[in-house]
């Protein structure tokens, strides 16, 4: 593959969107050998394509920001939760790598964050400031009551509540991929607690409220992401706001899929 160069002063933010349709084996060769063994173990074709093109993707842009070739771009994992744990003896710290990826070796330094759900896989670059992405496909849930219950925090419930029952599904998955980007964000994931975050109604610019307890960061700014129709999407970064990402579209990604 041969590189395709992106703009030479990258912005502060940047949002990648793939549709699935533009996954192809011969990505396979950007992964290492963990990940390709890992691609492999998915029983259905469809986790395979958003696993291969979610690091295909965050491979090729951060080569390309940190001027090296893809096969030197290597990820980190770690978990914010279970590091914790062991810092206080609660954990063994035997547990296999897992968490959120922080690129290392000529890319350390840069941020990333992906996400999938049905056709979509998106992924957030950030020079230096933690981010989290999420994107959720809207879809009825066999028991959503139970799913807001777990889910929302009592003002955002009842905020909910109030909403017209045709309203609430698309209400219910706005809420979620606004906090679960602030957790994937800050690398608690949602082992930090959804009803802990606190974020504004669906209908309103999106925002950080409250954060219960601790883990919560000094600053965060948050924002919706435009997606197909029937998907919800977020960003968050650990920083002040205006959050105002440079958004890549799908026919962008698979320009440099390709190239």
């Amino acid at each position: 593959m041969r590189s395709m160069k992106l703009d030479p002063a990258p912005p502060a933010h940047e949002v990648w969107w793939a549709h699935t349709s533009t996954a192809d084996d011969r990505l396979l060769r950007l992964l290492d050998e963990e990940e390709r063994a890992r691609n492999a173990r998915f029983r259905h074709q469809a986790d395979r394509d958003r696993h291969l093109l979610g690091r295909s993707m965050a491979r090729l842009v951060l080569a390309d920001r940190a001027g090296c070739p893809p096969e030197k771009v290597t990820f980190d994992l770690r978990c914010r939760s279970c590091e914790e744990k062991e810092r206080t003896g609660a954990g063994t710290g035997d547990a296999a790598p897992h968490g959120k990826p922080h690129p290392s070796g000529p890319a350390q330094g840069w941020e990333v964050s992906v996400s999938h759900s049905g056709e979509w896989v998106v992924l957030a670059v950030s020079g230096g400031v933690p981010v989290g992405v999420d994107v959720e496909r809207v879809s009825e849930a066999r028991d959503l009551a139970g799913l807001a219950g777990y889910t929302l925090a009592a003002p955002e419930h009842a905020a909910w509540e109030r909403l017209a029952p045709e309203d609430r599904v698309g209400a219910f998955f706005r809420y979620w991929a606004r906090k679960e980007a602030l957790l994937k964000a800050t690398g608690l994931g949602l082992s930090g607690g959804l009803r802990r975050v606190l974020v504004s109604p669906p209908h309103d610019d999106a925002a950080l409220l409250s954060w219960e307890g601790g883990g919560g960061p000094e600053s965060a700014a948050l924002t919706d992401l435009e997606c197909a129709e029937g998907y919800r999407s977020a960003l968050a970064a650990l920083a002040p706001g205006p959050l105002e990402p440079v958004v890549r579209t799908a026919g962008d990604t698979a320009g440099l899929l390709r190239s």
